[in-house]
């Protein structure tokens, strides 16, 4: 099994999609470091669900848009694991904003958005490359989205800082290579916390699905698992929507 005993750090592990992929990964055999910022709650129920299926993992905190943060949790997984060997850069945020609407756009919500969703990114990407090289191999795969594509989303920061993880996801892929293979999955709409209280947002976004479902976050997760062990997959951004975007 190729995830046996692979220590891979899910950021923003305890919720949504995190939250699948943790769990999946763990079923998997990986040892799972489940981050989280302000989710300690989830985080540490992640971890029990793990754990009580016989899998391995920890709650590391963490603020990803801090870099001297992101740098201990690092340093502090690699003590008990020895290395990192895979790296699920998941944690985003979002606000919720009509895209009309730019007088709602302010300088926080932009500084907050491209702080979490790019440079933290950014920041783990960084703090993981030197264990990965010293491996020999490794993969990451950035949380990017089809509004990263489309330019619709729930806000237009949002949708610009996800088109920013994909050009982060292509040049990481470039300075990264040949060890660490670096890739970026596209969801469509998906069913998450996220959408609480907008319920009718997310389907008109979803328009008119060809597949006429949304993905759940275990369809992610299959995709994340899937794209960290393919070892011929780098620089892409691969679109997982039901057809959402055809």
């Amino acid at each position: 099994m190729e995830l046996q005993n692979k220590a891979v750090l899910v950021t923003g592990g305890g919720t949504g999609v995190g939250r699948a992929t943790s769990i999946l990964l763990a079923r998997k055999g990986a040892i799972v470091a489940v981050n989280y910022s302000r989710s300690e709650a989830e985080a540490l129920a992640t971890v029990q669900v793990i754990r009580d299926n016989q899998g391995q993992a920890i709650a590391v905190k963490a603020d990803v848009s801090n870099e001297q943060e992101v740098q201990q949790m690092i340093a502090d997984i690699a003590h008990k694991y020895g290395t990192v060997h895979y790296l699920v850069n998941n944690a985003s945020i979002t606000a919720q904003l009509p895209m009309s609407d730019l007088d709602a756009v302010t300088d926080e919500t932009w500084d907050r958005l491209l702080a979490v969703n790019v440079k933290g990114m950014f920041y783990t990407a960084r703090a993981v490359a030197p264990y990965m090289k010293k491996n020999g191999e490794g993969a990451i795969v950035n949380l990017g989205s089809v509004a990263g594509t489309t330019g619709l989303g729930s806000s237009l920061p949002y949708a610009v800082s996800k088109a920013a993880v994909h050009g982060l996801t292509k040049s990481l892929a470039h300075a990264l290579a040949p060890d660490i293979r670096v890739n970026a999955i596209a969801p469509g709409a998906v069913d998450t916390r996220w959408w609480a209280g907008h319920e009718e947002k997310m389907h008109q976004l979803a328009g008119s699905i060809m597949l006429q479902r949304i993905s759940t976050p275990e369809d992610i997760a299959e995709s994340i698992v899937s794209m960290l062990l393919q070892k011929s997959l780098t620089g892409q951004i691969i679109t997982v929507d039901n057809g959402q975007t055809m």
